[in-house]
């Protein structure tokens, strides 16, 4: 099997929070989930602050900040109240997702070539303050070379269609969403752009995705948290990071 190379692993950590919220207590601590994450070999720590604050809130994101070692991908919608936070913050990364109230979870790509002029404008002062940004994108070539124009250094392509197809069974469907995605890596990374996969991602369908030689890094949360209630979430997170080497060739 070829070597592609490391894939890095971020974590989210966001349905930490949910649980904690339910009771409307201190437990379970994110911070302590991201910091047992660190220790089992991820490269990073995911966590949406919605404008909602239905699990993570804005003193979780000052306290990952200051207390992890690994990178923090700020996840938030393109709104004023979020850049003035992140710029408090001082994430490593932005990653800029489509938001709306309603939905259980992000159901969707950010429509980056709908609303360039705007975005060009609203990440210019996050790159300034040194933030990597990200575009939560569908695998539409439209939207990608958007991205790529507006000065975005990452796009994160949302893999929930290609998840949702898997778990039902439909083989064929899901290959083809993923040969969908796969052109839309080579295009992105063609482009000069960074390229990121997540959304729904579990131990059966991760390995397709890891295997795509342009992605450089996998976010997961959703899965790893719930599988932690059976395994501890450093041994869930170990076995994730087993099966993207193992896909990657490494």
């Amino acid at each position: 099997m070829k070597n592609l190379g490391k894939l890095r692993l971020g974590v989210n950590i966001d349905h930490v929070a949910t649980v904690r919220n339910a009771r409307g207590s201190a437990w379970p601590d994110p911070l302590r989930a991201a910091l047992l994450a660190e220790a089992a070999g991820a490269d990073g720590i995911t966590a949406h602050l919605r404008e909602d604050r239905r699990h993570i809130r804005d003193a979780d994101m000052s306290a990952l900040k200051a207390g992890i070692g690994i990178p923090l991908n700020f996840e938030c919608a393109a709104t004023e109240e979020m850049a003035r936070i992140v710029l408090e913050t001082r994430p490593h990364a932005v990653c800029l997702v489509p938001e709306k109230r309603t939905e259980r979870t992000t159901e969707g790509g950010l429509d980056v070539a709908g609303d360039e002029a705007r975005l060009r404008d609203y990440i210019a002062p996050l790159r300034e303050a040194g933030a990597r940004v990200s575009m939560f994108i569908g695998h539409d070539p439209r939207q990608i070379e958007a991205s790529a124009r507006i000065g975005a250094a990452v796009v994160e392509l949302h893999t929930g269609h290609y998840s949702d197809l898997h778990a039902e069974g439909r083989e064929d469907e899901a290959a083809a969403e993923l040969a969908a995605l796969a052109r839309g890596a080579a295009l992105a990374h063609s482009l000069g752009l960074e390229v990121h996969a997540g959304h729904g991602l579990t131990y059966d369908n991760v390995a397709p995705i890891a295997a795509l030689p342009e992605v450089m890094e996998l976010n997961i949360g959703h899965f790893l948290i719930g599988e932690a209630i059976y395994l501890g979430l450093e041994e869930a997170i170990r076995e994730m990071r087993r099966r993207m080497d193992e896909a990657r060739g490494s």
